[in-house]
This record gives C-alpha cells, sequence and structure tokens, in this order.
C-alpha cells in the first residue's frame, strides 16, 4: 500500500515515464545555453505530474477533475514547446514525432479518467 493516493495511480506512473523523457529534451536545450526555453518545457513537464499528485489529495470530485483538467492542459503546452523545439532546432523533428503518439495516449487517459470522476 502506498503512502499516497497518487502513488497507486497508472496515469500518475505513465506521467513520471513520459516525464523522463520531457526532461531530457529540456536537458538539451539547456546545453545550448537556451535556459528560458529549458525551464518552461520543465515547468509544464512538472504540471503534468503534480496536478494529478495534488488533485488526488483532493476532497472533492469536483476538485481532482480541475486538477486533471490543468494536468492536461499542460501536456497540450508541452505539445507546443516540443514544436518550437523543433523550430529552433533544439530537436529533430524525428525526435518530436517519436514522443508525441506518448503525449496523445497520455491526454486521452487523462481525458478518460477525468470522465470517471463526478463533478
Amino acid at each position: 500500500m502506498a503512502d499516497f493516493r497518487f502513488e497507486d495511480m497508472d496515469i500518475w506512473k505513465d506521467a513520471m515515464q513520459l516525464s523522463s523523457s520531457l526532461l531530457d529534451y529540456a536537458d538539451k536545450a539547456e546545453t545550448k545555453k537556451l535556459y528560458r526555453f529549458s525551464e518552461q518545457l520543465r515547468s509544464a513537464t512538472m504540471s503534468i505530474t503534480n496536478n494529478i499528485a495534488e488533485g488526488s489529495g483532493s476532497f472533492s470530485d469536483k476538485d481532482f477533475a480541475n486538477f486533471l483538467n490543468i494536468s492536461r492542459r499542460s501536456l497540450f503546452e508541452c505539445a507546443n514547446i516540443l514544436y518550437l523545439y523543433q523550430f529552433r532546432g533544439i530537436i529533430t523533428e524525428d525526435e518530436r514525432r517519436a514522443i508525441f503518439p506518448q503525449l496523445v495516449i497520455l491526454s486521452k487517459k487523462l481525458t478518460s479518467f477525468r470522465k470517471t470522476i463526478k463533478d
């Protein structure tokens, strides 16, 4: 049994796995001294998992659903940032295309999970 509810949630575990790859891309930006680009992706990436975790501690389903919405919006922010990374030559088109299916899958999982929560 986990200490916190989110630790047992597959959606959080999936987001943590995806975060590792996104943070690697943020590291690439930092090596090019693009610190603001790096920090923005790190922040959006952390927001995905943080909002799942924070929402799981809510006392109401409505509140939890709101945190899941924020998490999903942060995922969309990451997708946009990766387009900018590609545009600026931080990552290649192949790198962006490699991670986008994972973003889409997690987005669908967040949406499906959100629909199971009463508000």
